[in-house]
């Protein structure tokens, strides 16, 4: 069972707060009302309280402004991501960390789920966190490639755009480290995606689909509307859209923007990339 936490912290804050609001209005003025009538005293003639606030409106007064302070933040302002795959590579490797902008397609309600505000709409390029169509429990990171109108196509190793070849730059031969070992050797190139210029790995001996995808098997597919078509960069290495179709609007979830941190278990050395920590995505 997979553990629902912005579910837990809507719940905790309502609990907290309700408990700490419950206590102001209706005990509080008793308590305020019972050292009145005492003369002013708080405290007993042995030093203790005269009149002790409860343990649980206390805990509930000092947790309440965290937790919905956590709430806020990750619900509509950023949220931290880990990277637990090669498909990104070489944009993002396994074991970075991310940060994700949760107000650049517009403003949701946590759990709900319901867009309330609108700020903005994906384009062709963008990094994007969204909930796995085939199983939304689980989160997927991959690049925008196809916005609805477009037509999409991909054969020897091309992506298509409205019938036009997406320009791509040798760029040599890859080294993979950590994690990503098993690239190395692939192929390089730098790929102009409209004005995002970013690093693509290919395999040239691997078919153009991996094994299963049938979703670009018989030529060029136009994405519908409120649909979004994604890849990954390494792309014979990753479950995307040829896979599994199209990613709904109401999946996404943010467009990833910076790595915090790199930690790789699988690295010679030092696990920690230093090199890696402040780099933008794009």
């Amino acid at each position: 069972m997979t553990f629902d936490f912005p579910a837990f912290l809507v719940l905790a804050s309502f609990l907290t707060g309700g408990i700490w609001l419950f206590d102001a209005l209706v005990f509080a003025p008793r308590r305020r009302a019972a050292i009145a009538a005492a003369g002013g005293r708080t405290l007993t003639e042995d030093g203790r309280p005269l009149i002790k606030e409860p343990v649980l409106v206390e805990y509930a007064r000092s947790f309440f402004p965290v937790i919905f302070a956590v709430l806020v933040l990750r619900s509509f302002v950023v949220e931290p991501f880990r990277i637990p795959s090669n498909s990104m590579m070489p944009t993002l490797l396994t074991g970075d960390f991310i940060l994700v902008n949760k107000f650049a397609y517009g403003l949701r309600l946590p759990v709900l789920n319901l867009k309330f505000l609108d700020l903005g709409a994906p384009q062709r390029g963008d990094v994007v966190v969204f909930k796995f169509p085939l199983d939304p429990s689980t989160d997927y990171i991959k690049r925008i490639i196809g916005v609805p109108g477009d037509v999409i196509g991909y054969r020897n190793k091309t992506l298509f755009i409205n019938g036009k070849p997406v320009a791509q730059l040798p760029l040599g031969t890859y080294t993979g480290v950590g994690s990503g070992r098993e690239m190395t050797g692939a192929r390089k190139s730098l790929e102009h995606l409209d004005a995002v210029e970013h690093a693509i790995l290919i395999r040239p001996n691997a078919p153009d689909l991996p094994l299963g995808c049938q979703v670009l098997a018989f030529g060029p597919i136009e994405v519908p509307k409120k649909q979004y078509f994604v890849m990954g960069d390494n792309r014979d290495n990753s479950n995307d859209s040829r896979c599994w179709g199209f990613v709904p609007e109401d999946n996404l979830v943010g467009k990833a923007f910076a790595i915090w941190m790199h930690w790789d278990g699988a690295r010679d050395g030092f696990p920690i990339a230093w090199s890696r920590l402040g780099n933008g995505i794009h």
